[in-house]
């Protein structure tokens, strides 16, 4: 990805969704562009309007922290914008030089597999960053059957969502849904500019998707931590619960995902029938 221009794109997008009397501003009639003036962000940010405008152009170098953080306090960003923006001026860096290594892909260790083995009546899944699903317990990989099976998904949950007509029926939410994978992966690229596989993913689905390439073009970020989620599975019907995600620091990029229901509910009882499904047709 072209640094300079990620940079340039994030701080023109989050700038124009501020109104000036959201900054605290007098607007002072006309304005031939919406949200905020470079020169205008600056003042907020206490520095020069030059010397913003050079950042805005995607010129990091030599910009202290303490900049960084007075910007993201005048464009009012959130904890993962702030976060994506001091990700944006660390790839901004030169390199080191250094011998080219492969760091090779992480593998699913036995007692990973053995763990989410034991986990029962709540679906867990691992993810990549690129959002491949690479291991599940017996309970999740009934809940994801729909992606795990999907020919062109390739068990990856990006490209069933936005290439699979069938996402918008196993995701109820999908509008909500695809603009948070979006949010993360363009959170995840500011993270690991050079990672061949994210952008090779990320390219594929710009070149064939009209949806993602709208979502990628407003340069969102999120974290994907815990939530709410919707699921209409093929067979038991719909299934509401919540998520939460825990980093596996052992395997870099790796995430696991676990789900749970209230236990006696309606989502509750179809999970159970999911797994008793599961376990039926495992066994036959």
């Amino acid at each position: 990805m072209d640094n300079q221009a990620e940079v340039s794109d994030f701080l023109r997008t989050r700038r124009a969704r501020i109104t000036p009397e959201q900054a605290g501003l007098i607007s002072g009639g006309r304005r031939r562009v919406p949200g905020l003036r470079r020169e205008e962000v600056a003042m907020l940010a206490g520095t020069s309007i030059d010397y913003y405008a050079k950042i805005e152009r995607g010129n990091l170098s030599g910009v202290s922290t303490e900049i960084l953080e007075a910007i993201a306090r005048a464009l009012q960003l959130d904890d993962a914008e702030t976060e994506h923006l001091h990700d944006l001026t660390r790839g901004a860096a030169p390199a080191p030089i250094r011998r080219r290594t492969t760091t090779p892909e992480p593998v699913v260790r036995p007692s990973l597999q053995r763990f989410l083995d034991t986990v029962t009546g709540t679906p867990t899944w691992v993810r990549n960053r690129q959002m491949d699903i690479v291991a599940t317990n017996p309970l999740g990989r009934a809940l994801l059957a729909p992606v795990l099976d999907a020919p062109g998904a390739q068990g990856n949950n990006a490209r069933f969502t936005f290439l699979d007509p069938a996402a918008r029926t196993f995701y109820p939410d999908w509008v909500a849904g695809a603009n948070s994978i979006v949010a993360t992966l363009r959170q995840t690229a500011g993270q690991h500019p050079h990672d061949k596989d994210l952008t090779g993913l990320i390219g594929e689905l710009v070149t064939r998707s009209d949806e993602f390439r709208a979502r990628w073009a407003a340069h969102d970020v999120r974290f994907h931590r815990t939530g709410a989620k919707r699921i209409h599975h093929p067979d038991v019907g719909d299934l509401e619960f919540t998520y939460e995600a825990f980093d596996l620091p052992d395997s870099p990029g790796w995430t696991m995902y676990a789900c749970t229901a209230t236990a006696g509910s309606p989502n509750g009882e179809r999970l159970t029938l999911l797994g008793s499904l599961s376990a039926t047709s495992a066994t036959s």
